[in-house]
This record gives C-alpha cells, structure tokens and sequence, in this order.
C-alpha cells in the first residue's frame, strides 16, 4: 500500500474530522493507514515538511483547507452548500458507487454539510444547553481542554464519527426490521414482538408509538421488553408471571415497572431464558389485554 499523508488544519473541527474519517474509512485501500498532519487554515504543508515526515508532496491529500480539490474554500464555491467532507463523499462515490445507496453514510455527510454552514441556528429550540452535547460542540470544547494537541483532538473526532456512525446504520435498519414484527393491540396502544439482534428497535419502535416492545434476541436468546415512560403499563405482574415459569433464566425488573430485562451489557453473569418470543408474548397479553 502506497503510504499517504492528510492535511487538515490545526484545531480540526467536524468538516476536517469528517473529511479524514471519510477517506481512511472509506477509502481504506489508500488511506486506512495515512498520517495525519496540520496546517493553518487555507494554507498547504510546504514540501519541506511533508518531506521531514518521510513524505513526497504526491504521497500528500489536503482536506479542508488548500483550496484543492476537498476544499471549498475557494471564491466560486463560497456559496455553494458543501464542504470538505461533501466533496470526499464525492470522490467515495466515484470510487464506490454503491456508498450513493448509504443513507448513513449520506446522513452523516448532510449532517456535518448542515454544521459547516451554520444550520444549526435553524434547530428547534437552537438555543437549548442540551446542543452543548452534540459532536462539533464537544470537539471545539476540546480545544480548551486540550488546546495544543491536533492528533488527540483527530483521535477522539474519529471515535466518535466510528460511533455515529455504527448508530445511524443501527437507526436505519431498525426502520427496515420493525416490519417484520409482530405488532398487536392492548388496552394503552399498539406493541410490538420482535426477533433481531438489533436493539435500537426498540427506541425506534417507541419513537414510532409503540407503547411497548418485546425483543428476543435470536442469537444470545435474551429478551428485552420495555413500556414507554408516558403511558400507565407496570411490568411487574408479568415480571411474576414469567418467573412462575422460568426457573433460569435471569431477570431484572426495573422499579419504574417500565423495564423488564433478560439481557444487558451491564451485567455480566446472566443467563437466557429458555422461553420463546412467542411464550412472553402471550404472557404479556393474557395479562395487559
């Protein structure tokens, strides 16, 4: 593998983050393995130094910032709705036609588009402290905290775009998977019973108005089954009634009466149950219908 060099300005932020990200994810078979180097913004790393790094000026690909061809900095772009990371997901796509169907991936790039241009001012409520938790906020928090160090600041964008990331493609699917549940009637709402592996269905299915939801997961064979906090189910009685019958597998009832869990990765030394999706499933409308 040929080796590369990514420029991008000191102190990067989403765009200069998202840019790298793109390109060492994306674009793995040329730049899984680059280094990262740092600039001021607009300006291009001179020969000298790349070549100090142990690097020839062709080995080298600026982002966010040199005015080439990841920049969008230039006077004919200044009022175009893109940014360095729009213009890598570009050349993603050339390469890779089938990320054009990602809509994670084209997610993820709209969204770090939408903060490059400020789009943020148009949010609901924009002025909320709860913004403060947002990606670009913390990675320019970061700076303060940190404020001399470009690689631990790249570090820490990267993770946490690799977790964006893996969330949104869970968010996706969960879209997708939710139809092939069961989706049934009690006396607060609609409820879903579903198998997959995936358990962002259930915040999705509850964003979706599902009053409660009951996943199994089909390799581990836990099953999770949570009510939403604004309606009046109370699992405990078929907390009772489930360990009638199960003899081990582990639950814990949360004291909400909202969850009721045979599996987390907060606990380590716990046990399936045996009964199937279809057995809990029943329990729960023979005492909630």
């Amino acid at each position: 593998m040929t080796k590369r060099l990514i420029v991008t300005h000191h102190a990067p932020d989403l765009d200069a983050v998202g840019s790298t990200w793109l390109l060492k994810r994306f674009d793995a078979q040329h730049y899984a393995d680059a280094q990262s180097a740092f600039v001021d913004p607009g300006s291009t790393i001179d020969p000298s130094e790349a070549e100090r790094l142990g690097f020839q000026m062709h080995e080298v690909t600026h982002v966010d910032t040199g005015l080439g061809e990841f920049d969008h900095h230039q006077p004919e772009r200044g009022h175009m709705h893109i940014c360095g990371s729009s213009l890598v997901f570009d050349y993603i796509c050339h390469i890779h036609p089938e990320e054009k169907n990602n809509a994670s991936l084209q997610y993820l790039v709209n969204f770090i588009t939408d903060i490059d241009h400020f789009g943020e001012i148009n949010w609901p409520d924009a002025n909320s402290p709860r913004y403060c938790f947002m990606l670009h906020e913390l990675l320019h928090a970061a700076e303060s905290v940190d404020p001399h160090d470009d690689d631990s600041l790249m570090h820490f964008g990267m993770m946490c775009l690799d977790c964006a990331y893996a969330a949104l493609r869970d968010t996706f699917d969960a879209k997708e998977i939710i139809s092939s549940g069961e989706t049934f009637e009690v006396a607060v709402g609609k409820c879903l019973s579903i198998e997959t592996r995936n358990d962002d269905v259930i915040k999705f299915a509850q964003r979706e108005g599902y009053q409660l939801v009951i996943r199994k997961d089909p390799k581990s064979g836990e099953v999770r089954i949570k009510a939403r906090p604004d309606n009046s189910l109370d699992l405990k009685k078929l907390a009772d009634e489930i360990l009638k019958i199960d003899h081990q597998g582990t639950w814990y009832y949360h004291a909400s009466g909202k969850m009721l869990l045979n599996g987390s990765r907060k606990q380590r030394h716990q046990r399936p149950t045996p009964l199937t999706l279809a057995q809990v499933t029943e329990l729960f409308k023979a005492n909630y219908t």
